[in-house]
């Protein structure tokens, strides 16, 4: 998804003259070319994240359409006052752009960790949250973002579905299995594990490549017929993101949720993203064994 990230920013800057892109030295080599070609529109700051949040913030008061790249931690949560400050209560545009996502550093230790940046920049009104699941997925999603005029965030990662599951516009849920039992919710590059450990279970699994907006009537519309909704919600950011978004749908009606995500507790050993999958129970085996439970009487 990076390596898409650099080469349709890089294509968009030659097409779209309002088009910027700024970087805090993360990513910025693979923008040589585009920065040749538009040096005035391609800006590198160096380690300084909340200058760059700061400067995409300016340079939407001045008519540009900024793109701000950065690793998920220091993009979003390191800068969080600046998005608030500079973009938000500005009430200005912007597209962030995020690679890493939970743990694919893993070895890279805490630092370069965010299960949080989507719970975070939830807590800010306007934002439209992209979790693509492919590369093709990303891709629309950067277009789209980068010829619009609102605040976007789109979380890459290293980790990707088989194929795209979400390429049709808009943010609503694409069904992916029509079950009686439950709705599982899969988020992103999740999908293909969710598909995994729900086979041969009677359960819906709709899918999103966008968390918010969130897409109350397509879940409303997938529990209709149960008398008491029973959501299972799979993302790969802290666990729990986005259940009050669940409630909210679901005020009127009976329902219980199963949250399945990354768990609050930090995991000292760095490993590999797979091994915090796992041990977050986000593995086919944990999630099934987990789901089984949440489905007995």
């Amino acid at each position: 998804m990076r390596q898409r990230f650099v080469d349709v920013t890089t294509e968009l800057l030659d097409v779209h003259e309002n088009l910027a892109l700024v970087t805090a030295d993360l990513t910025a080599g693979l923008f040589g070319a585009a920065r040749e070609s538009h040096p005035d529109r391609v800006l590198n700051l160096g380690i300084r994240e909340q200058l760059l949040v700061s400067v995409a913030g300016g340079l939407s008061l001045a008519g540009m359409r900024p793109i701000a790249h950065s690793f998920a931690p220091f993009l979003v949560e390191r800068p969080f006052e600046q998005i608030k400050v500079d973009l938000n209560h500005q009430d200005v545009g912007a597209v962030l752009v995020s690679a890493g996502a939970s743990y694919d550093m893993a070895s890279g230790g805490r630092s370069h960790q965010s299960p949080g940046d989507v719970a975070l920049l939830s807590t800010l009104p306007h934002w439209t949250i992209h979790v693509p699941g492919h590369p093709d997925e990303a891709e629309a999603q950067l277009r789209e973002a980068a010829t619009g005029d609102g605040l976007v965030y789109v979380r890459l990662s290293n980790q990707s579905n088989a194929e795209p599951y979400g390429l049709r516009s808009g943010p609503g849920f694409r069904l992916l299995r029509r079950g009686r039992r439950a709705t599982v919710i899969a988020v992103g590059p999740l999908a293909d594990p969710v598909l995994q450990a729900t086979e041969h279970l009677d359960v819906t699994v709709l899918y999103a490549a966008t968390i918010r907006p969130f897409d109350a009537e397509g879940l409303r519309a997938a529990v209709h017929e149960q008398a008491v909704a029973s959501v299972v919600l799979v993302e790969p950011y802290l666990a729990g993101t986005s259940t009050a978004e669940i409630s909210d749908a679901l005020i009127d009606r009976p329902h219980r949720i199963l949250a399945l995500g990354v768990a609050k507790e930090e995991l000292r050993h760095y490993g590999s993203p797979r091994q915090h999958s796992i041990a977050h129970g986000l593995g086919p085996a944990g999630m099934r064994q987990r789901i089984n439970s949440f489905l007995s009487p």
